[in-house]
């Protein structure tokens, strides 16, 4: 429970939005015969600055659904993702953390000693790519 609230502290630090102003998703993913689609949360992207990754959080949604995404901040239950670290020279990423309803976000502190893997499926391209994009306008926490 500590390394939760930890995790969750640090990434609200790190959020350049208040977590009610948080919500501006940015779809990546090609929308699925069920209607899901995947988006990350524009106001809660940064670089990481001891790795110089960048840390995006990542939800599924339904089109047409209200709400459509979440979770309304990070780790909170209301929402279905990740957080994911990504590597824009390598176009590489690594799932840091991940939450749902029933599982609140966890987030390791030796996450960074992890290796990315290479984005190879269409979603995983498709994430680096729109999160990549601009990556050097990000701020740095």
């Amino acid at each position: 429970m500590r390394l939760a609230l930890a995790a969750l502290t640090a990434l609200s630090i790190a959020a350049t939005a208040t977590a009610a102003g948080a919500e501006t998703w940015k779809p990546y993913s090609a929308v699925s015969d069920k209607s899901l689609q995947w988006s990350f949360d524009t106001d809660y992207s940064y670089r990481d600055a001891a790795s110089g990754m960048v840390v995006i959080q990542q939800a599924i949604g339904k089109v047409g659904a209200s709400p459509r995404m979440g979770p309304s901040a990070p780790g909170a239950t209301d929402g279905v993702g990740s957080v994911v670290a990504i590597d824009c020279k390598a176009k590489s990423l690594m799932i840091i953390g991940s939450y749902s309803p029933s599982k609140p976000l966890a987030i390791a502190d030796t996450w960074r000693a992890a290796k990315a893997a290479k984005a190879n499926t269409a979603d995983d391209k498709a994430l680096v790519a729109a999160a990549c994009d601009g990556a050097d306008k990000l701020p740095t926490k």
